[in-house]
């Protein structure tokens, strides 16, 4: 995937502004896929040079802002790139690492940085539920594109849990071992 389908995506949903897509990307789409304004202004003008997306005809012309709107080679992009297979996301995750060097080397010297995980983790969880209860506790589950949005929300939930679960048994664990090691 490329950061070009993930804007293609958004203003597939709704024609924007480069600042518009860049406010609405730390929102929502920056779960998913990190990239800077900078990166985002540089691959709209990518975009439109390939004729995937074209600025709408403002009535005021004075205006620098360009409201983008997505062509047919765009959307035929997107569809190309909607049917082709990709592999199951890989966990890369540093601290998992950090982790197994801690296993061999020893002194607990990565549960300060697993505390901050954990807190990270509850952060996004909190953040999340608020989304959902804001957005989709009382959504019409007949609306399709909701029922996509609401069930990708929930993945993101159900993954935060799972993170905050196993760092819940980790740490204290970790501390025991260090206490059952010192006692002897």
């Amino acid at each position: 995937m490329s950061l070009a389908h993930v804007l293609l995506t958004s203003l597939i949903e709704k024609p924007s502004t480069g600042i518009e897509l860049a406010r609405r990307f730390d929102r929502s789409m920056g779960f998913f896929w990190n990239a800077t304004h900078q990166q985002i202004y540089r691959e709209l003008s990518a975009m439109q040079q390939k004729g995937w997306i074209s600025p709408i005809e403002e009535d005021d012309a004075q205006s620098r802002k360009k409201t983008y709107q997505v062509e047919q080679l765009g959307r035929s992009e997107l569809a190309s790139w909607m049917v082709k297979q990709s592999p199951p996301a890989q966990l890369r995750e540093e601290l998992m690492v950090r982790l197994r060097a801690e296993a061999q080397i020893g002194g607990n010297s990565v549960l300060p940085e697993l505390e901050r995980h954990l807190q990270l983790h509850q952060d996004n969880l909190k953040l999340y539920q608020a989304i959902y209860s804001k957005d989709f506790a009382n959504a019409d589950v007949q609306d399709r594109t909701l029922f996509i949005h609401k069930h990708i929300l929930q993945l993101g939930i159900d993954l935060e849990i799972g993170w905050i679960q196993w760092l819940e048994k980790l740490i204290p664990a970790l501390k025991a071992f260090d206490e059952n090691h010192e006692s002897h």
